[in-house]
C-alpha cells in the first residue's frame, strides 16, 4: 500500500505539470461559446461551508465546487471567470449549479482535505448526491468551463441512429467506447450505463444497436464493447459486461503502444491515460527537432516488443515536456534521456543516450542492475545555522542513522505559512542549541525526494518528528514556538536535560527583552 500511494503521489505531480499542456492546447481549439460581455454582480456561484456542505451537496444529482484560498493567486484569476460561467450555466436546460468554498475557514479545512491534494484552485464534478467525484478537467477560461459543463450535464452515453449520427458524435481524434447491443439485455445496459456515468469525464461513450453505423469494425451479433482508438490497431471489442472487466478492458486498451507527448491538443488525453495506466512508466525525452528521425522507430519497436509485461511508453518532445523534466530534477541540456518511473516508486534515468543503447539500458533496469536515481539539492558546503539543511542525498544520515531526535519541517520556497514560521523554527532550535540530542532541521518538499512510505506531506509547512526510539508523530497543532517544543519534548526517544526549561525560559525573555527594546 505504500509503494503504490507513493507512485499514486507522484503521478498526480507529474499529471498537474503535464496537464498545463493540454490546458493551453484546449484554449486554441473548437468553438468557443460566447458569453455576453457584462458586469456580474458575484452571486451566481453558491456558497459552501461546513454547515450547508453536506445538505447541498446530497440534494444535487450534479454540482460543481471549486476549493479555493482567498491569498491564492490562481483562485483570484478564476474566481469572475469561474462567476461569468455559473451565470450561463444557471439558464442551461437543465441547471448547472457552481459553488465554492473557502478552505482557509478552519471549519471548512476537514472537509476540504479531501479534494486539495494538488493544492488550490481544485475544482471537482459532485454526482449522485456526492457518491461520486470526478476532477474537473477543462480549460479554467470562461467559455471552456461553460462548454465542459454543458458536455457533462448532458446524458453518459448518446446514441447513434445512422452513420449521420457516427459521423458528428464520434471523433476520430479521441478514444470513443461504444455499446453495441443488437440484443436486448438490461443487466448489461445497466452495467454500460454505469460505467459511461463513473469515466464519462475521460472517455465519450455512444451506443447503438447496429455496429454497420461504426467508422471501424465489423458486425457483431451479441452484446459488445467497442473501443475506438485512433492509434494501433483502431479498435478493439471485448464482450465481458462486468463492470470492473469493463474498466480494466478500457484502461489497457486505451493506453497506446507509444504515447506522445508534443504540441498537439489531440495527444494530450493519450499522455493522461499512460500516466494513469498500471505498471512501469518509460519516458524518452527528445529534441524532436534534432533527434526524432534517428530515435521514434528504434523505441517504438522497443515498446511494442514490451507490450503486456506491464510497462508503457512516452515519447516527449523536450521542450514540450520541459516542466516535466524540471519536476524531475532535470533539465533540457541532457537530452536524449531515458527515464523510468518503476511501479514502487523508484526511478532511473540515463542522460545523453544513443538510440542503439535504449533496449539494453532497459532490460538492465529490468533485471536490476540499475542505481535508482535520486532528485536532491547539493549538499550545503556550510550548514551551521540553528536550523539545519537536511537535502535528499542526506535525508537518511542526518535524520534517520543520526542518533538523534530529529524535528524535520518540510517547507517549499514562496510558501506564505513557511515563511511566516521560519523565526518561529529558528527561536525553537535555539532554544535546544545546548541539547546535543536534538536536533531541528528542515528540507526543500518540492526541489528533494521525499520517501513517500515514512512521510505524508500533503501541505507546506509540515513537521515531523524522528525520535531515536524509531519512531514517526506529525505536528498536528498551532505552530506556536511553546505547542512544537512540548511536541519535541512528548515525542523524544532521549531524556530531556533537567536544565532545558530554565534555558528556554532564559530564550524566551531575551526574545521578549529585544521587543521591548525595538518597540521603545
Amino acid at each position: 500500500m505504500a509503494n503504490s500511494c507513493k507512485v499514486f503521489s507522484t503521478l498526480l505531480a507529474i499529471f498537474a505539470v503535464l496537464a498545463i499542456v493540454a490546458a493551453v492546447s484546449a484554449e486554441n481549439e473548437g468553438q468557443k461559446v460566447v458569453v455576453e460581455e457584462q458586469k456580474l454582480e458575484p452571486e451566481f456561484v453558491w456558497t459552501l461551508d461546513h454547515t450547508n456542505y453536506s445538505d447541498i451537496i446530497s440534494q444535487h444529482k450534479m454540482i460543481v465546487v471549486e476549493f479555493y484560498a482567498p491569498w491564492c493567486g490562481y483562485c483570484q484569476q478564476l474566481a469572475p471567470k469561474y462567476e461569468e460561467a455559473a451565470s450561463v450555466l444557471s439558464s442551461h436546460d437543465p441547471p448547472v449549479i457552481l459553488a465554492k468554498m473557502d478552505t482557509t475557514v478552519p471549519e471548512n479545512a476537514e472537509l476540504a482535505r479531501n479534494y486539495t491534494h494538488n493544492g488550490v484552485p481544485s475544482i471537482k464534478i459532485f454526482r449522485n448526491g456526492g457518491k461520486t467525484v470526478h476532477d474537473y478537467k477543462g480549460t479554467r477560461e470562461t467559455d471552456g468551463i461553460i462548454s465542459y459543463l454543458k458536455k457533462h450535464a448532458g446524458p453518459a452515453s448518446l446514441e447513434i441512429k445512422s452513420k449521420e449520427d457516427a459521423a458528428s458524435l464520434i471523433d476520430e481524434k479521441k478514444i470513443v467506447v461504444v455499446g453495441i447491443f443488437p440484443e436486448l439485455c438490461l443487466e448489461k445496459i445497466k452495467n454500460f450505463t454505469a460505467l459511461a456515468e463513473d469515466l464519462r469525464v475521460d472517455y465519450d461513450f455512444v451506443h447503438t444497436l447496429d455496429a454497420k453505423f461504426l467508422p471501424q469494425g465489423g458486425p457483431v451479433d451479441k452484446p459488445t464493447i467497442r473501443l475506438l482508438k485512433p492509434f494501433d490497431e483502431l479498435y478493439a471489442d471485448f464482450e465481458d459486461f462486468q463492470v470492473e472487466a469493463m474498466q480494466n478492458f478500457i484502461e489497457e486498451t486505451s493506453v497506446p503502444i507509444m504515447a506522445i507527448l508534443d504540441d498537439k491538443p489531440e495527444n494530450q488525453a493519450f499522455v493522461n491515460h499512460f500516466l494513469h495506466s498500471p505498471g512501469d512508466k518509460v519516458f524518452l525525452f527528445l529534441n524532436f527537432t534534432t533527434d526524432l528521425d534517428h530515435f521514434k522507430s528504434k523505441y517504438y519497436d522497443l515498446a511494442a516488443s514490451y507490450k503486456g509485461k506491464e510497462a508503457n511508453f512516452l515519447l516527449a518532445d523536450a521542450e514540450t515536456g520541459k516542466r516535466a523534466l524540471e519536476y524531475f530534477g532535470l533539465n533540457t541540456d541532457q537530452v536524449p534521456l531515458i527515464f523510468v518511473l518503476a511501479m514502487d516508486g523508484t526511478k532511473y534515468v540515463q542522460r545523453h543516450v544513443q538510440p542503439d543503447s535504449l533496449a539494453a539500458w532497459l532490460k538492465d533496469f529490468k533485471d536490476g542492475k540499475l542505481k535508482p536515481y535520486l532528485k536532491s539539492q547539493p549538499i550545503p558546503e556550510v550548514n551551521n545555522e540553528p536550523v539545519k539543511v537536511v537535502v535528499a542525498e542526506t535525508l537518511e544520515d542526518m535524520v534517520f542513522n543520526s542518533g538523534k531526535d530529529v524535528l524535520l519541517e518540510f517547507y517549499r520556497l514562496g510558501c506564505k505559512y513557511c515563511e511566516e514560521f521560519a523565526p518561529v523554527l529558528d527561536e525553537i532550535a535555539l532554544s535546544f542549541e545546548n541539547d546535543a540530542d536534538v536536533l531541528i532541521a528542515k528540507i526543500d518538499g518540492t526541489e528533494n525526494d521525499i520517501p513517500r512510505e515514512r512521510f505524508e506531506v500533503q501541505g507546506f509547512p509540515t513537521l515531523y518528528m524522528i525520535s531515536t526510539a524509531g519512531s514517526l508523530s506529525r505536528f498536528e497543532g498551532n505552530r506556536t514556538k511553546e505547542a512544537v517544543i512540548e511536541f519535541i519534548q512528548t515525542n523524544r526517544g532521549t531524556p530531556a536535560p533537567s536544565d532545558f526549561a530554565k534555558a528556554d525560559l532564559t530564550v524566551s525573555e531575551n526574545a521578549q527583552t529585544d521587543s521591548i527594546k525595538d518597540e521603545l
